[in-house]
C-alpha cells in the first residue's frame, strides 16, 4: 500500500514523480504530494487530497523547480484521507521531509514523548512521528550526520516502515530504508541519476538495472550512483538485477481500463505462465525451482498454502488439485490468521505462499513463521525478485507480467495454472501419477491459452455481458454457488462482484444452501452458479431448481451446448468443454468480465475501487 517516487539527477523531477506516481496509484489514491529541492535550495511541498489529478492540478498552478524529489501516493491508515494527512510531511523548520509506505505501531508513545520535547503535530498521520523523530536525532546527534539520525530514527519504530527521506541541508542525496516486511523499496540504477520507488512500473521507463532492499537495508542515492549498507552502519555492494518489463506492458493501450485490458489478455498471459514448464512430447511438467527433490517430496507429510484475498482462493482449489494429484493433505489458511494461531508445521511439511506482488505482509510473515520451523517453503508469485521470492527455497514465478488493476484478474488465472503444475510435479516426484492421467493433463494444458482465447474473443463479439449488466446491475445482493473444484471459482466470483461495483454478494458451497443461505432466495437475489458438465454437475443442477422453486433468478456458467440447463436459467455465460482440472481457469473469465461490465453500468471507478489498494503491506 502507498506509492513512492523519488529522483535525484540532472532532470526536472516533478513531471518524473508525478508520471512515476501515475504508475503506483493502484497502491493508494486517498491523497498525494511531492517534497522538491528548489533551485533557491529550499524545500518545497506539495500535497493534495484524493486522486493523483488533484496534486497535479496543485502543481500546475504552482509549479516547483528542481532535479532532487521526492513523492506519495496515500492509501489511508492513521488519519482520514485529506491535504494535512497527506504526505511528505516535513519537519518544523522545513528542513526535512519525509515519505512512508508502512505503519508506525508505536506512534502513540512517539508522539507523547515529540510532545513533550516541544514538537507540534500538524496531522493525524503516524508518519508525521519519523520527521520529527529525525529532525530531533539529527540536531541532537554529532556532526550533524543526516544518515546517523535516519538510523536512529529507524531503531526507535515498531512495524514495518519503507521510508524516503530529502534534506535541504543535503540537496544533492535521498535516502530510502526498509525495515521488515513494508512494501518494496526498488533503487533503479541510471546513467548519471538515481530512482526509488515502491514498484516497478514507476521506473521502468527510465532503468533496466534495479536493487531491491531487505529488511534493515538503506541506500543513498546520489545523481553519481548509490550507497548501500544496513542500520548498523554497514556499507557494502548490491548486485543488479535486469528489469524484463517493457513499459508498453504498464501502459493501458487501446482499453478503456487496465481491468479490461487484464481481462483479455488472458491466453497470452496463460501462454507466457506455460512457457518452458510444459514438455508436451515427454508429457511432463518442468518447474526448475521447485526446491525439492524427489527424495524430500516422498517424505512430505502435507501442505500449507497460505494467502491473502483473491490469492486465498486459489489456494483453495490448488487444494483439491494436490490431493487428488500428488494425494497429500493440504490445509488452506489465510495469511493474516496463520502466524497468530500458533501453527504446527515440521521439516516434512511444504508451505506454499501464493501472492501477487510477492510484497504482501501478512504473507512475508507466513513465510518467516514456516522457516522458522524448518518447514519447505515454496512462493508462487508474480514479481520475480519480490521479497517472497527471495525468501523461499522454491519459486513458481507466475510470468502473467505487470498487473496493475487493483482487482486481479490474469494473475489469478496464472496462480491456478502455476497450482496445477505444481501438483502434477509433486505428483510426479512421489508416483501418485500414472502415465495416461499426466499425459491428458498435460495435453489439455496446452490447449489453456486458446480455450482462453476462444472465450474471450465470443464475449467480445456477443456482447452478452454488457447486455446481462444493464438488467442485474439494479440488484443489490447476490450468492454465487460451487462445488468441488468451482467452489473457489464461486467465491472468487463473489469477490470480484462486490469490490469493483459495490455490490454485496457470497461465494457459498452449494451443497450447504439447505442449511442456511437458501432462506434468502427471492426474486430480488440473483444466484450465479457454476454448472459445467463435471462429477457434481447433477448435484448443481438439483441446486439450481431449488433456487428456481423459490422464484429466484439464475445465471449459469455453463457449456454453450447445454440445452437442459439453458432452459432452466434466466442466463447462460458459456465456457468450452475441457477437462475437468482446467475447467475452473476457464470458469472464472466470465465471472470477471461480468462483474467488470456491472461495475461499467453502475458507474464505479473500475482500477481504483474505492478504499482498496493493489499490495497489501501493512497488516
Amino acid at each position: 500500500m502507498c506509492g513512492i517516487m523519488g529522483y535525484v539527477g540532472p532532470r526536472a523531477v516533478a513531471p518524473l514523480v508525478l508520471n512515476g506516481l501515475q504508475q503506483l496509484e493502484y497502491r493508494g489514491y486517498d491523497s498525494a504530494g511531492m517534497a522538491v529541492i528548489g533551485a533557491d535550495g529550499e524545500l518545497h511541498i506539495r500535497r493534495a487530497e484524493g486522486k493523483l489529478v488533484n496534486l497535479r492540478t496543485v502543481v500546475e498552478h504552482s509549479p516547483v523547480v528542481g532535479c532532487v524529489g521526492v513523492g506519495h501516493t496515500r492509501w489511508a491508515t492513521h488519519g482520514p484521507p485529506s491535504e494535512r494527512n497527506a504526505h511528505p510531511h516535513i519537519s518544523p523548520d522545513q528542513e526535512f521531509a519525509v515519505v512512508q509506505n508502512g505503519i508506525v505501531e508505536n506512534f502513540a508513545e512517539l508522539r507523547t514523548r515529540l510532545r513533550e520535547l516541544g514538537y507540534a503535530f500538524a496531522s493525524d498521520t503516524d508518519t508525521e512521528t519519523i520527521v520529527h523523530l529525525l529532525h530531533y536525532h539529527y540536531h541532537n546527534g554529532s556532526d550533524a550526520d543526516l544518515e546517523g539520525a535516519v538510523r536512529a530514527t529507524l531503531a526507535e519504530l515498531r512495524g514495518p516502515s519503507a521510508v524516503v527521506v530529502v534534506s535541504r541541508a543535503h540537496p544533492g542525496q535521498l535516502i530510502a530504508a526498509r525495515v521488515g516486511n513494508a512494501g518494496g523499496v526498488a533503487i533503479g540504477l541510471g546513467a548519471g541519476e538515481s530512482m526509488v520507488a515502491s514498484d516497478l512500473p514507476a521506473i521502468v521507463e527510465h532503468v533496466r538495472e534495479v536493487v531491491y532492499l531487505e529488511s534493515g537495508e538503506f541506500a543513498v542515492l546520489t545523481a553519481a550512483g548509490v550507497e548501500f549498507g544496513n542500520l548498523a552502519g554497514d556499507r557494502y555492494a548490491k548486485q543488479p538485477v535486469t528489469v524484463d518489463w517493457s513499459p508498453e506492458a504498464v501502459e493501458r493501450g487501446p482499453y478503456d481500463h487496465f481491468m479490461q485490458k487484464e481481462i483479455y489478455e488472458q491466453a497470452q498471459s496463460l501462454t507466457d505462465t506455460l512457457r518452458g514448464r510444459l514438455d508436451l512430447a515427454g508429457a511432463t511438467v518442468r518447474l526448475e525451482k521447485l526446491g525439492l527433490d524427489r527424495s524430500q517430496a516422498a517424505k512430505l507429510e502435507r501442505v500449507v498454502i497460505t494467502a491473502c484475498g483473491t490469492s486465498y482462493y486459489a489456494g483453495l482449489l490448488g487444494k483439491h488439485y494436490i490431493e487428488r494429484l500428488a494425494r497429500i493433505p493440504v490445509e488452506v489458511d489465510y495469511a493474516g490468521e496463520f502466524r497468530y494461531r500458533d501453527p504446527v508445521l515440521s521439516p516434512n511439511t511444504l508451505v506454499i505462499a501464493i501472492t501477487q506482488s510477492g510484497e504482501t505482509a501478512d504473507t512475508l510473515a507466513a513465510i518467516e513463521e514456516a522457516q522458522r520451523q524448518d518447514a519447505h517453503t515454496l512462493a508462487i508469485v508474480n514479481v520475480v525478485n519480490s521479497q517472497a521470492a527471495r525468501l523461499c527455497a522454491g519459486v513458481v514465478p507466475m510470468q502473467a507480467g505487470p498487473e496493475i488493476g487493483v482487482a486481479s484478474t490474469k494473475a489469478f488465472t496464472s496462480s491456478l495454472t502455476c497450482l496445477l503444475m505444481v501438483a502434477v510435479a509433486l505428483g510426479e516426484l512421489r508416483a501418485t501419477l500414472d502415465d495416461a492421467q499426466r499425459t491428458a493433463l498435460v495435453a489439455e494444458m496446452g490447449r489453456l491459452p486458446g480455450l482462453a482465447g476462444g472465450l474471450l474473443e465470443e464475449a467480445r463479439k456477443s456482447g452478452r455481458y454488457a447486455q446481462l449488466a444493464q438488467t442485474y446491475a439494479r440488484y443489490h445482493n447476490f450468492l454465487y454457488i460451487g462445488r468441488g473444484l468451482h467452489y473457489a471459482i464461486a467465491r472468487e466470483g463473489a469477490l470480484k462482484l462486490k469490490e469493483i461495483s459495490y455490490i454485496h454478494a457470497e461465494g457459498y458451497p452449494a451443497g450447504e444452501m439447505k442449511h442456511g443461505p437458501i432462506a434468502l432466495i427471492e426474486p430480488n437475489m440473483p444466484t450465479v452458479a457454476l454448472c459445467v458438465q463435471d462429477r457434481v454437475y447433477d448435484k448443481m443442477l438439483s441446486q439450481v431448481q431449488q433456487v428456481k422453486a423459490r422464484n429466484g433468478l439464475v445465471l449459469a456458467v455453463g457449456h454453450a451446448d447445454d440445452a437442459l440447463l439453458a432452459e432452466m436459467v434466466d442466463a447462460l455465460l458459456p465456457v468450452p468443454r475441457c477437462n475437468e482440472f482446467i475447467m475452473p481457469i476457464l470458469a472464472v473469465i466470465p465471472l470477471q468480465i461480468f462483474a467488470y461490465e456491472m461495475a461499467l453500468q453502475r458507474g464505479a471507478d473500475v482500477d481504483q475501487p474505492r478504499n482498496l489498494a493493489k499490495s497489501v503491506t501493512v497488516e
